[in-house]
């Protein structure tokens, strides 16, 4: 059985867990990858925030796909995720950094509250953010500046300049994850074309009856993605959530049950998983502008 995780309360205690000195700032402080001490299969869960930039890793899994990239990618970690150590191949020289910033330090500030609206902290940890050169360079320098303000004499302003730097961080962060669903067309159309045909073999079998309209969570899960990185792909590609997705797919149904079958309007609502058939008139008028009758009317 593998061991249960460790929670890492502090920064301080995640550098005496490594041996390391005291960070010079008790709410925030940047680790060399290569200064870490290998735990093969040790688990931890963090009450802190965790960013890092990574190279050299070929094969890494995308949102449950593989790609080589030897360029840069970043990763995201909220508080209370769960991250686990792998060994490394012989002669692996791990490269890169990462940045602890505890939730306190944004306390009092603008950016307490709008951290949590930064979706990648929710994305599981196999959707990091790619990076090229150039943007690599520009997280770099405002990590740079993060160190170099919190390694010099500490004072009232430290926070607010090192807050106003870690919100331009995550804003590049966030520009860059748009990038990459523009630019990663071929693998997210893979999981587009995978959504619709799950959706279809759903719509077509008993597990409407049985089990109702598929829940988001159901999808991301069957998909082997996050709820929120399906949200934000299919915003990219479609311009609609999951939610309006499956409803979309559902109201097609419907229609063709409403043209093709002589089902009554409530037996078709019950098919379709609907508990109640006013919900199923409620939401088909507002998807189409006209009540299902009207609807099978039009074809009379």
């Amino acid at each position: 059985m593998p061991n249960a995780p460790i929670r890492i309360s502090s920064i301080p205690q995640a550098h005496k867990m490594q041996g390391f000195a005291p960070p010079p700032h008790p709410m925030i402080s940047l680790i060399k990858c290569g200064q870490l001490k290998g735990q093969p299969g040790m688990s931890a869960v963090l009450d802190f925030y965790m960013i890092s930039i990574k190279r050299n890793c070929n094969n890494l899994i995308y949102g449950q796909q593989k790609y080589d990239f030897d360029e840069g990618f970043m990763a995201f970690i909220g508080p209370n995720q769960i991250i686990s150590g792998q060994e490394h191949a012989p002669g692996y020289e791990p490269k890169g950094w990462m940045l602890f910033v505890h939730p306190d330090f944004f306390w009092g500030s603008p950016l307490a509250k709008k951290i949590k609206q930064y979706e990648f902290f929710n994305y599981a940890v196999n959707e990091a953010l790619f990076l090229s050169d150039k943007e690599e360079k520009t997280i770099n320098d405002i990590v740079g500046n993060i160190v170099q303000e919190c390694n010099a004499n500490i004072d009232h302003f430290t926070q607010n300049i090192v807050v106003s730097h870690l919100e331009t961080l995550l804003n590049y962060a966030e520009r860059f994850y748009q990038r990459q669903f523009i630019t990663r067309k071929i693998a997210n159309h893979q999981i587009l074309d995978r959504l619709n045909g799950l959706l279809d073999d759903y719509f077509n079998s008993d597990d409407l009856v049985k089990s109702g309209i598929p829940t988001v969570e159901y999808i991301s899960d069957v998909l082997n993605v996050s709820p929120g990185y399906l949200r934000s792909l299919l915003k990219n590609l479609t311009g609609q959530n999951t939610q309006q997705h499956i409803h979309e797919k559902l109201i097609d149904k419907a229609k063709e049950k409403l043209s093709t079958t002589s089902l009554s309007v409530s037996e078709i609502a019950y098919g379709l998983g609907f508990e109640h058939p006013q919900s199923f008139n409620k939401l088909f008028k507002t998807k189409t502008k006209v009540s299902p009758l009207e609807f099978r009317a039009s074809f009379n």
